[in-house]
């Protein structure tokens, strides 16, 4: 069986792909998510498609006669065309909870910089101007002790986020689809969550639903200071709305893992304001992660390749 991972993989994810692949009997090879020629080359005889984030098109399914499963590296798969999946018997899985240490750690991450300025205080302390920072700016920093956190949907990742939160000092809120039986009194509806929230989280999948959920309306129901934090999908937020919350002063600052468009557009001015933390949809990137992801992924290759039932199939 061949499988193709689709990725800019660095040297340490591709070792820890060979090493799991020979493990497995499978071979396997990287194409660089750039490198639309040498994916054409390598597609036409995969049987698996290892997906990280660049978009599974119609078209790339086309061109793979042979592919019986894509398997996404992670949770969300509005990025595959699973209509076409789904036409051509090609099966597609995720993996739901291998990378949700590595997301919480780094929500928590972004809102720590967030509230300490890290990405506006860096390279002005690089500069040699670390005494002598925009004053207004340092009004602005804070602690999560005494706020409140809102997680906008409480999965894996919020729910191992939420115990540190609270040892920390923070009070905890969430909404989702229903309440946890395990966490009596957090759960809000949506307009409580934004009315309530300091911090305000999203673990939400993009949806036809969810798209601009935090949009202009929500944004203004927001609490005066408040911060957004957003690991989720770009498409989640109206992003020319969030720049204008934070340009006015409404919003206190955010933290952007993902955006709209990825990778981001250099000019996105949410990338040139100093409330904004940016990162390039890394959250779930760490060894750890790779390591149980890709235990997954082979045993699914080998599950497909005998017939078996896949773990956590969607089409």
């Amino acid at each position: 069986m061949k499988a193709v991972l689709h990725y800019r993989a660095s040297d340490g994810f591709r070792a820890a792909l060979a090493r799991d692949a020979a493990a497995a009997g499978i071979d396997a090879v990287t194409v660089d998510e750039f490198d639309d020629e040498g994916f054409a080359r390598e597609i036409a005889d995969a049987d698996a498609l290892l997906h990280v984030l660049k978009p599974v098109t119609a078209t790339m399914i086309a061109a793979a006669p042979r592919l019986k499963l894509i398997q996404k590296i992670g949770v969300g798969v509005n990025t595959i065309d699973l209509e076409a999946a789904r036409a051509a018997g090609v099966a597609v899985a995720n993996m739901p909870g291998t990378n949700s240490q590595a997301v919480a750690e780094m929500t928590l991450a972004l809102m720590l910089a967030v509230l300490r300025r890290l990405s506006y205080l860096d390279p002005l302390t690089r500069r040699g101007e670390g005494w002598s920072p925009d004053l207004a700016l340092m009004d602005g920093v804070g602690e999560i002790a005494g706020r409140t956190v809102g997680f906008l949907g409480y999965g894996a990742a919020p729910s191992r986020l939420g115990a540190a939160l609270e040892a920390l000092g923070a009070r905890v809120i969430y909404n989702a689809r229903g309440p946890k039986p395990d966490l009596p009194g957090r759960f809000v509806d949506f307009d409580a969550l934004l009315a309530q929230a300091d911090i305000l989280s999203l673990h939400i999948p993009l949806t036809p639903e969810t798209e601009k959920v935090i949009g202009r309306a929500a944004l203004a129901a927001m609490r005066p200071g408040a911060i957004l934090i957003n690991t989720a999908r770009g498409g989640l937020v109206d992003e020319a709305a969030l720049a204008e919350a934070l340009i006015s002063g409404r919003l206190r600052g955010a933290g952007l893992d993902v955006f709209a468009q990825e990778p981001v557009d250099p000019a996105n001015p949410l990338l040139e304001l100093p409330t904004v933390v940016a990162a390039p949809h890394m959250a779930w990137l760490t060894p750890e992660t790779l390591d149980r992801s890709l235990a997954v992924a082979f045993e699914n290759c080998r599950r497909i390749a005998s017939g078996a039932d896949l773990l956590n199939r969607i089409v």
